[in-house]
């Protein structure tokens, strides 16, 4: 199974000079500091494989940049997220509250959400973290569909928003 893969932005967001919402994901993804931006590409990468007909929802928002992956645009039906911060990634597990969990890697205390923080030394391709990704595929509401195209939809750009590099210590 190849999955095509195709860019395209919502009607709400804003486009910047750099175009195509690929183009624009890379531009965000680059303000970041390089360990960063490389821990983030690598687990997007490693999403993109193992969920070729997603649709990968991005906001650039306030205090970071989420990338969600769901079977449809609608973010209530986004299973996993990508965010960045100045200092790490973290993964999300948007329903992970009801994942197995049988060696304490999420971490949360709401109710329904769990995350990973990635750039504490947890990597996507670790065989536990690819276990929980998959136990949240498996439950999703929705189903990934079993062939199609890959996209990116740029859902928003917050005008107002906080540096996306640590700032020095004073």
């Amino acid at each position: 199974m190849t999955a095509k893969r195709k860019v395209t932005a919502s009607k709400g967001a804003r486009r910047t000079a750099s175009g195509s919402p690929e183009a624009q994901l890379d531009a965000f993804l680059d303000r970041y500091s390089p360990e960063v931006a490389g821990v983030a590409r690598e687990a997007l990468g490693r999403l993109r494989r193992r969920l070729p007909t997603s649709i990968e929802m991005v906001y650039d928002n306030y205090n970071a940049l989420a990338i969600g992956f769901g079977p449809t645009e609608r973010a209530s039906d986004a299973v996993l997220s990508v965010a960045l911060y100045p200092r790490w990634v973290s993964l999300f597990f948007l329903r992970g509250s009801n994942l197995p969990d049988p060696k304490g890697l999420l971490k949360g205390s709401g109710k329904v959400v769990r995350s990973i923080n990635l750039a504490a030394g947890t990597s996507i391709n670790d065989a536990d973290v690819e276990a929980l990704v998959d136990a949240a595929v498996a439950a999703a509401p929705r189903p990934f569909a079993p062939s199609g195209a890959h996209r990116i939809v740029i859902k928003s750009v917050s005008a107002k928003q906080r540096p996306r590099r640590p700032q020095p210590i004073r």
